[in-house]
């Protein structure tokens, strides 16, 4: 490589005008040196297109020129500075900012504050279509059925409306969780007198569009001999023509049953518990395809006693508020659920677990943000959950839920029978 004195001197200069110029021998021999920024100092970045042409594919080195052509001089100046400054490079900046002055950072990284429009979750007057409003985020209006004693609730998703949807991934498809069809049949039970989810089975995964909009439909039957209600969830693209049909994503059955409690867990934790490792569970979950936002990462701590696995749970402080429109928020939910692979083995943390059968579910208190759980294997693929407050007050209890193994690539498949103007969901997912 030249040093400054070769470049210095009249030989140099008479051999540069005279003989062919080493380009990318000299980009080359760089590279072999262990240089990955260039800085081109010229009127264009004509060399620094050259010098890609040269470099080794796929190879992270950075060619940044500091002007170009037809563009503002100081921006572009700027601009190559602050490329070298993210890949590393020490550039001194003192001579450029000389006459200001420090001032003092927050110590914090961000304030999460936000300042775009929100768009109303509200619903409009419903009431002037002859229909009730549901008085709940995930549903827009109510309308009972004039023949049989049923009801039907409607509403309208998408990840502008319901942002938080975004943050329950598979793969890369937004599916709608689990612990969402209990909330939504905990609130249809609610409108019919049946405050027990007997039974509830998700038939096919119901993935949100990234663009767009779908519509939903929960529709409750007229009571059986046995007091019993059926259930089913609906849902179709919103710009699907009127001829499509809907998807069934779950169906379950209503009780108008009464069931106790029978459980505190007031001592926390309880005596006798082992400390868990939760510290890499999210990257674990992600590596075996569930990909969670910030609400769904809410398990905070977890324990061990016998057969029982015990967690903390716990929605981020900007996300409280939404606790209160809900039964159990189903961010809750699933974060409790998380509990049931804290002590899995490796070959079962590689795999990713979805609610697929629930049963004897009861909700004895509404909108927690902060919860304790129990967990316990009943078999392999099969837990119940025994759920309370911050305080040890019971929450909810489930007493069976069957989990299934799933893969990114079967969501994918899934998402990808979405047809742009059918909206017919495949299963494979369950």
């Amino acid at each position: 490589i030249a040093t400054a004195e070769d470049l210095c001197s009249p030989g140099y200069w008479v051999r540069h005008v005279r003989e062919a110029v080493r380009f990318g021998d000299g980009v080359e021999a760089l590279v072999n040196a262990g240089v990955s920024s260039f800085v081109e100092l010229g009127p264009d970045g004509v060399l620094s297109a050259m010098a890609r042409e040269v470099l080794p594919e796929g190879a992270d080195i950075a060619c940044v020129p500091v002007m170009r052509r037809d563009r503002d001089e100081v921006r572009e100046f700027l601009t190559g500075l602050a490329r070298m400054t993210v890949r590393g490079v020490d550039v001194t900046w003192e001579p450029l900012t000389a006459g200001g002055r420090r001032v003092e950072l927050p110590t914090y990284a961000f304030q999460r504050e936000r300042y775009w429009l929100e768009v109303p979750s509200a619903v409009g007057d419903v009431t002037t279509a002859g229909l009730v409003a549901s008085e709940h985020p995930l549903l827009g209006a109510i309308m009972r059925r004039a023949d049989v004693d049923g009801v039907v609730f409607t509403g309208r998703w998408s990840l502008r409306s319901h942002p938080w949807l975004g943050e329950h991934r598979v793969g890369s498809s937004v599916v709608f969780p689990g612990t969402g069809f209990v909330e939504l049949l905990v609130r249809a039970g609610d409108e019919v007198g049946c405050g027990r989810i007997e039974e509830l089975t998700q038939e096919t995964p119901l993935v949100v569009p990234e663009r767009g909009a779908l519509r939903l439909q929960v529709v409750v039957g007229s009571p059986e001999e046995s007091g019993l209600r059926g259930v089913a969830v609906y849902s179709r693209l919103e710009e699907a023509d009127e001829d499509v049909p809907w998807t069934r994503h779950a169906s379950g059955l209503l009780s108008s049953s009464d069931t106790a409690a029978g459980f505190e867990l007031a001592q926390w934790p309880p005596a006798g518990a082992e400390p868990l490792d939760v510290d890499n569970l999210y990257q674990r979950l992600a590596d075996a395809g569930l990909v969670y936002g910030e609400r769904f990462q809410g398990l905070k701590a977890g324990w061990i006693k016998g057969e029982d696995i015990y967690a903390e749970i716990r929605l981020p402080e900007h996300a409280v508020a939404e606790a209160e429109q809900y039964a159990l928020h189903p961010a809750v939910l699933d974060a409790a659920l998380q509990a049931s692979g804290l002590n899995d083995s490796p070959e079962m943390q590689a795999t990713a677990y979805v609610p697929f059968s629930w049963s004897g579910v009861s909700l004895f208190a509404v909108g927690a943000s902060v919860l304790r759980v129990c967990v316990r294997h009943v078999a392999r693929d099969r837990v119940s959950l025994w759920v309370a407050d911050g305080v040890g007050v019971p929450v909810a209890v489930v007493e069976s839920l069957v989990l299934r193994a799933i893969s990114s690539g079967q969501v994918a498949a899934a998402s990808a029978s979405v047809s742009g103007v059918g909206g017919v969901l495949g299963g494979g997912l369950f």
